[in-house]
């Protein structure tokens, strides 16, 4: 099985590469010729094309279809705008030269040098040309803009008086006499379009270009029997080895199974097109014809690789949506028949324009397509209803069904009521539309929902935080696990709402207009927005985000590189070390910010109405954050205190944090943390106890009474304080009597630590050294006086002596 792999994977590149050079040395690339023609003549050929097309359109006589015309339109416009674009750098460069001349000389002045003169005078004769230029190109674009929108009216009236067109109903006998009235004809026409194909057959099996063609429908042929086989499980072991276990293996398969169809089927109509032309030899119109036989292969191969993908009827726990298995086995036929009625009619549609057919077979044509591919639609979901009702009476659990799944049936419902009414009552164009846009819709929404559904799931497991990429994700940019998850969320979020977005742009999209209309519209309708005098445009915002975003990222690189590898292999302390990073960050933001304003062409002048309607604000309502704010700089730049210092302030005490830009994180005793504006430590009277000295000290009153022996209570807490190993000798501890005092006496031990932060710890075991020595040597502690309560006196007591 490996080698037959090997094998059709190299037959596969061999011909790719040979069609591909093929179509480059028989086609020849039309940015090069359009880069061979000078401006003017670029210029002229887009003002031939508009002027082919105002002809057309008011020759009425002509048959052209609009939608070529305003592809042609359209094509100009572009053209044109691609060309003012190109021309406008040229035109800073002569007008940069201009400015080094300078101004011409005044009337009365010396006259300049005859070569500057000269050379002035070629620079304006260029800037005049391509000043003229430019106008002419932007000029073509307003009249392309015009010619469009003409066309684009045209083209909706006459898709209305389409749809509201009436035949005969087909179920009276004045439809079928005009069919088979030209029946006749059109077989004729068919007939030499079948000797065409005949004959190009017979030159494509000639010795010249017999091999190839044979190499081709070889290739086809084993693309067809096994390559869609072999690829999937190609895939399937990829995604076994090599994708997480989990929802996205279950997501990425179901797209690989709806584009490996597509692959494979439409790889091998293109192979049977390159083998039958292989020297060019059908015509214009069979060329045309082939072509269009090859996208109509791909889409009804994409409709059944949807169908398979959505069904997963082989492998029930890889189905996305929560279909029955029931429902699924009854629907595992209908992709095929979608696809193929599509295909079919697709083929006959292009065939009748190919043979100019007449008009009422394609109108016959037209209303069976509307019966067959609105007849599936409904028995697909008939069968689905029956399915779910079976299901029930079995008593099986049937999976909730979401809002938007009963939206599209009922829609889907009422598609087939009215196409099937159409065909019925006589309004075969109304009932053609409206089958063809249920296929069209139904493709739209099955790929939006396999790519949210995949789209999500990337994004899940590349954010998850215990999977591989999201571990390198928090080591590498310092993120919390929380932060990942969110961001996945967001992301998630964000995918959901651009592709539904985006199909229903396309589903909303006016008949026979394509993504490109869209862009041009949405282009033009935001070009002409403005927030006071600043305009929006969707290119600048996308470059000032993207502009943010890479900012972001050098900023939080260069703060990670200076806090773990440069400053530390320094001598600076930490405190200031942080100072460096936290000032860094504020400089770096700001010039990020100004970055992002520039990319999004924002000046003073654009912003001046916000200044001056904030000025009010900024002057009472933000004046505590101002404050605070050159408060925060000024602790960073003259350091008073810094991080690390051990600080009081009023009633806090406690280890400096953070200064951030608006407040000081002092952390207490109690690992509890106080925000503090930094205009406090500014304007206040602040205690660092560890700016200048870092120790801590110790101190212990003992309050004895009057009789103890006091050198010998000195001795004692003297031995334990230098016993301590928390104690410093240098400084010396020492004890100093305080206070005599009516029946006691107060004594002061000192000892110093190597920290304040230590102090307390210390003093507490101090205490408790102390407590038991003093109780062995049998020295007590002065105690509190004992206030005795006498009873009252007693009545009988009154007045007794």
């Amino acid at each position: 099985m490996p080698i037959l792999l090997r094998y059709v994977l190299f037959l596969l590149l061999s011909l790719g590469t040979a069609s591909l050079l093929h179509a480059q040395s028989s086609n020849p690339s039309p940015a090069s010729a359009a880069s061979a023609a000078t401006p003017a003549q670029t210029l002229d050929q887009l003002d031939s094309q508009l002027d082919t097309v105002r002809s057309v359109l008011k020759d009425k006589s002509a048959d052209a279809p609009i939608a070529d015309l305003r592809s042609t339109a359209l094509s100009v416009q572009d053209q044109a705008r691609q060309l003012a674009a190109s021309l406008a750098p040229q035109m800073a460069a002569l007008q940069a030269q201009l400015a080094v001349l300078g101004p011409p000389p005044a009337k009365g002045a010396p006259p300049e040098a005859a070569e500057v003169a000269s050379r002035r005078r070629q620079l304006d004769k260029a800037q005049a040309g391509l000043d003229a230029q430019i106008k002419q190109a932007q000029l073509l674009d307003q009249n392309a803009l015009q010619l469009t929108e003409q066309l684009t009216g045209l083209r909706n009236d006459q898709f209305q008086a389409r749809l509201a067109s009436r035949t005969a109903t087909p179920f009276s006998q004045t439809f079928w006499v005009d069919p088979v009235r030209t029946f006749p004809d059109d077989e004729a026409r068919l007939k030499r379009l079948l000797a065409r194909c005949s004959d190009a057959w017979s030159e494509a099996w000639q010795p010249p270009n017999r091999q190839p063609l044979l190499l081709c429908l070889i290739a086809a042929a084993l693309l067809l029997a096994g390559g869609r086989w072999l690829l999937e499980r190609l895939l399937l072991t990829l995604a076994t080895h090599h994708v997480p276990d989990g929802h996205l293996r279950r997501s990425a398969m179901a797209m690989a199974v709806a584009l490996t169809a597509v692959l494979t089927t439409g790889l091998a109509a293109q192979l049977v097109y390159l083998g039958l032309n292989w020297n060019d030899i059908l015509d214009p119109d069979l060329d045309a014809l082939a072509e269009a036989s090859v996208r109509l292969v791909c889409f009804a191969a994409y409709v059944t690789g949807l169908g398979r993908a959505l069904l997963s009827v082989r492998r029930p726990s890889w189905r996305l949506p929560a279909l029955p298995d029931l429902a699924a086995q009854r629907l595992r036929r209908f992709p095929w028949l979608l696809g193929a009625a599509a295909l079919l009619f697709g083929l006959f549609e292009r065939t009748s324009r190919a043979i100019g057919s007449s008009l009422p077979a394609t109108v016959a044509t037209r209303g069976l397509m509307a019966l067959v591919v609105s007849g599936l639609i409904g028995m697909a979901l008939l069968r689905l209803r029956h399915a779910r009702r079976e299901l029930a009476a079995a008593g099986g659990e049937l999976p909730a069904r979401p809002l938007w799944i009963g939206l599209l049936a009922a829609a889907a419902t009422l598609g087939v009521v009215v196409s099937w009414l159409g065909v019925a009552t006589g309004f075969i164009a109304l009932a053609f539309f409206v089958a063809v846009q249920m296929l069209w819709v139904g493709v739209i929404v099955v790929t939006v929902y396999l790519l949210i559904h995949l789209l999500t799931d990337l994004a899940n497991t590349l954010l998850l935080p215990r999977g591989r990429s999201g571990k390198r994700l928090q080591a590498a940019f310092e993120l919390a696990p929380h932060t990942l998850e969110q961001a996945a969320t967001l992301f998630s979020g964000l995918i959901r709402v651009v592709l539904v977005v985006l199909a229903m742009a396309t589903v909303l999209t006016p008949f026979g207009a394509g993504p490109s209309d869209l862009l041009a519209s949405a282009g033009r309708t935001f070009s002409g927005l403005k927030l006071g005098q600043l305009a929006i445009d969707p290119g600048s915002i996308f470059t000032a985000v993207l502009v943010l975003l890479v900012g972001w990222f050098v900023l939080r690189t260069l703060k990670r590189w200076l806090r773990e590898q440069l400053l530390p292999k320094s001598t600076m302390e930490p405190g200031m070390q942080d100072s460096i990073i936290t000032l860094f960050g504020y400089l770096g933001g700001l010039l990020v910010l100004v970055l992002t304003l520039a990319a999004l062409h924002v000046d003073l002048k654009s912003i001046t109405w916000i200044v001056s309607a904030l000025s009010v604000g900024i002057g009472f309502g933000l004046q505590a954050i101002v404050q605070n704010f050159i408060s925060g700089l000024i602790l960073l730049v003259e350091r008073p205190v810094k991080v690390g210092d051990w600080v009081s302030l009023g009633t806090v005490e406690g280890d400096i944090r953070r200064i951030n830009v608006r407040a000081t994180e002092i952390q207490l005793w109690d690992r509890s943390t106080v925000i503090v504006p930094n205009s406090q430590l500014i304007t206040e009277n602040v205690r660092n106890v560890t700016q200048s000295n870092a120790l801590g000290r110790a101190q212990i009153k003992l309050p004895m009474p009057l009789d103890t022996n006091a050198g010998k209570v000195r001795e004692l807490v003297l031995e334990v304080l230098g016993a301590h190993p928390g104690t410093l000798a240098t400084p010396a501890p020492y004890v100093l009597l305080e206070n005599l005092d009516a029946g006691s006496m107060t004594f002061n031990c000192v000892a110093y630590v190597g920290s304040p932060r230590e102090v307390a710890g210390v003093k507490s075991e101090l205490l408790f050294e102390m407590l038991e020595r003093l109780r062995l040597a049998r020295l007590a502690l002065i105690r509190p006086q004992l206030i005795r309560t006498l009873p009252p006196l007693a009545e009988n007591d009154e007045g007794t002596g």
